[in-house]
């Protein structure tokens, strides 16, 4: 079998090209892809060419790891052909590296990685950074300070709302996005807090922590959230003062997937409003460069309907 797939080149060459498929085998399913989300955080350092090393890394490879769609062949018998799912990345190319794997048009996984769905809408692309919110809000508690309002920033606070808990604020510096009904959303300048028990940094920005440490409670604690492709510093004496705590959100687990998926089956938790652009997947060049360079691109999925 091919899939025809996003190819990543080397840095900043991006193609969709066919690429052979490893032959299922006992255990697994062949999923065929409804849509894909971009990710602005991993994705955009391997086009940038600044992702840190990771086991697998280096080019060719395929990205993505927010992909739905239906089963197409199953040798399991927990799915059957026509099941919704969720597939959070494969291995299953064989000229190419896959990380994380998922945007294609094809794609054969074990059945126990994938999360049956209620459908394969595109906004269930989404889960994956819900369920990433959700591992950050179970390792550091409950927010009582967001940094950032981009996806992760926005799907955390909703979560938090979602579990039941009271209304965060959250810091977003750029104007188009700080909007919400919800809960507040400031500007760092316009908040005079400086007593936050708990803070979730969404931001992703490796310069964060001093400014994020001088928000926070004496015992506070900092998790961070996002995905930082530099090293990451902070002065001492003012998180010494505070007796900081920090703390890394690892990447989220199978239980956090269900979680949010059944939060959204419940209408406890709303996807409505955070994707802004889709684009056929026959377009993906001009998608990921839009996504990485146009600040009004808060989320961008791939259509794979008709790149069979």
């Amino acid at each position: 079998m091919q899939s025809l797939a996003i190819v990543l080149g080397r840095p900043h060459q991006i193609r969709l090209a066919k690429v052979p498929l490893v032959a299922p085998e006992a255990g697994d399913v062949v999923v065929s892809v409804s849509h894909t989300g971009i990710s602005a955080g991993t994705e955009r350092l391997l086009w940038q060419g600044a992702m840190p090393t990771f086991p697998g890394m280096g080019y060719p490879l395929v990205p993505g790891y927010e992909t739905v769609g239906r089963v197409a062949a199953s040798n399991d018998p927990s799915l059957s052909p026509g099941d919704a799912v969720f597939v959070p990345g494969a291995h299953c190319f064989q000229s190419v590296r896959s990380l994380f794997g998922g945007a294609a048009s094809m794609l054969v996984s074990k059945a126990d990685r994938l999360v049956r769905l209620d459908d394969d809408d595109a906004s269930m692309t989404l889960l994956a950074l819900a369920a990433t919110a959700h591992n950050a809000i179970r390792a550091g508690g409950p927010p009582e300070l967001i940094i950032g309002h981009g996806v992760l920033g926005a799907l955390v606070a909703r979560i938090t709302v979602a579990l039941g808990n009271a209304p965060p604020t959250v810091h977003e510096l750029a104007a188009e996005r700080r909007e919400s009904a919800a809960y507040p959303v400031l500007h760092p300048q316009s908040d005079d807090r400086h007593d936050y028990a708990r803070i979730i940094d969404a931001s992703g920005d490796e310069n964060i922590l001093d400014l994020a440490i001088s928000r926070l409670a004496k015992g506070g604690l900092l998790t961070l959230a996002g995905f930082y492709g530099a090293r990451l510093s902070f002065a001492f004496p003012p998180a010494f003062m505070r007796g900081a705590g920090i703390r890394i959100a690892a990447q989220w687990e199978t239980g956090d997937l269900e979680t949010v998926r059944d939060l959204v089956s419940a209408e406890k938790l709303s996807l409505d409003g955070i994707i802004t652009h889709r684009f056929k997947a026959l377009d993906a060049e001009a998608a990921y460069l839009l996504a990485f360079t146009d600040p009004h691109c808060r989320k961008m999925v791939l259509n794979w309907g008709s790149a069979r």
